[in-house]
């Protein structure tokens, strides 16, 4: 029986041959064998999640610590090269540990009474039901149990006649529930939103109530359809950004794990150092400004999202640092020439669409260093070609695995005119 080698992972977790033959859940060194069965190599490892194959969140347990930084590293490195762009250094990839994802997204979803909450199976709308997740920090797999437990509770309360209606529930009553629950650990511990949920009345509030206070978390929210509703939060809610404690709108965006947004600081903080002014776009709470805002650099922080930059506006008044919030949508209206042209740093991490309007205008301008983050390397790769050709040089490229064992990659990247 002919065998063929898998020489790559390629950019959907599939495994690839030299003749063009996909394998999913190859690693590289298996042989892949004629009837589509694997002959595991010496890279191939035991996936450490019992869900593995079924769960949609992760593509890539099968692969040992190399082949999986060699995937981290050629997702960004090829990027850079079918733009031609030349990187002249292209750094070792930062890899999350397992068990540091501070925040996920699942989905609750009920059938007869039962609820399941995880991730949604590849290609499928199924949600597999999570008895464990090696990604997520443990507090958060943990709270998962209690959480089924508490939904179950409030669907039976909701599928209860109401008023004087004659009759009583069957056994087996229960409401129906289709819910998004997002998980964000905080400074005050589990930031919980469940999104599509409707508790309605003294018992369902009381029943929210008693499971926050009992699983000591930081924030309990609701969404009906009409907005964040706070259920519970003793105290303000915040996350700290390089030592500032910056509050934590609902639903606001946050790096994977606190690793992996180290090393993206760490890269934009060397790149960017003895620059007199910064100007960082798409700032969100603040995640670099607050990083390189000191006495040597004064730091303009552009966010279009109005929570994000109300929280990044008050946490900077507090802390005294030279950081000016500036509200403003960089799609719509991005910084013009002139604009960036006072700014001796352009520091930019825009949504995985990119940011190509602005780039232009970057490309456009003086400014001497562009630190360019982003979490889709083929959109980058397309707005940095447009530095390129504008006489920036691609000094540095450094990969970033946040979401371990995904096919999901970030990268910080160095332009110098």
């Amino acid at each position: 029986m002919t065998k063929e080698p898998i020489i790559r992972i390629a950019a959907k977790g599939d495994g690839l041959t030299a003749s063009g033959r996909y394998a999913w859940g190859a690693a590289p060194g298996d042989l892949l064998l004629e009837d589509g069965t694997l002959e595991p190599g010496p890279h191939h490892v035991t996936p450490p999640c019992r869900h593995f194959g079924r769960c949609g969140g992760c593509q890539l347990q099968q692969l040992d610590e190399e082949s999986l930084a060699g995937f981290v590293e050629a997702r960004v490195s090829n990027a850079s090269t079918s733009q031609e762009l030349g990187a002249e250094l292209i750094a070792p990839p930062h890899l999350s540990p397992p068990g540091a994802r501070r925040r996920a997204s699942l989905r609750a979803e009920s059938s007869q009474g039962r609820v399941v909450i995880g991730f949604r199976e590849a290609k499928s709308h199924r949600v597999v039901e999570l008895a464990e997740c090696p990604v997520m920090l443990p507090e958060m797999a943990a709270i998962l149990a209690p959480l089924r437990k508490l939904l179950i509770r409030l669907g039976q309360d909701q599928a209860k006649p109401k008023g004087k209606a004659k009759g009583k529930p069957g056994k087996h009553a229960h409401a129906k529930l289709a819910a998004d629950v997002d998980l964000t650990m905080l400074d005050q511990g589990l930031d919980l939103g469940i999104k599509g949920l409707s508790a309605d009345g003294l018992t369902a509030t009381q029943a929210l109530l008693d499971f926050a206070g009992e699983h000591r978390l930081a924030r309990l929210t609701i969404d009906a359809g009409y907005g964040h509703e706070v259920v519970w939060e003793p105290e303000p809610a915040t996350v700290t950004l390089a030592g500032v404690a910056v509050p934590f709108p609902p639903g606001s965006f946050l790096q994977a794990t606190l690793d992996g947004e180290a090393a993206l600081v760490a890269a934009a903080r060397e790149w960017l150092q003895g620059c007199a002014s910064v100007a960082d776009l798409f700032s969100g709470l603040g995640t670099f400004a607050f990083a390189l805002a000191g006495p040597e650099t004064k730091v303009l922080a552009v966010e279009a999202a109005r929570d994000a930059h109300q929280a990044c506006s008050a946490a900077a008044g507090r802390s005294g640092l030279p950081i000016h919030a500036l509200h403003r949508d960089l799609f719509r209206n991005p910084l013009l020439p002139d604009e960036l042209n006072r700014f001796a740093g352009v520091l930019l991490d825009p949504p995985r669409a990119g940011a190509r309007d602005q780039v232009e205008r970057i490309a456009d301008s003086t400014v001497e260093r562009v630190v360019y983050i982003s979490c889709n390397p083929s959109s980058w790769a397309r707005d940095a070609r447009l530095l390129v050709e504008a006489g920036y040089r691609l000094a540095e490229l450094r990969p970033v695995g946040q979401f371990r064992w995904s096919t999901h990659v970030e990268l910080a990247s160095l332009f110098v005119r």
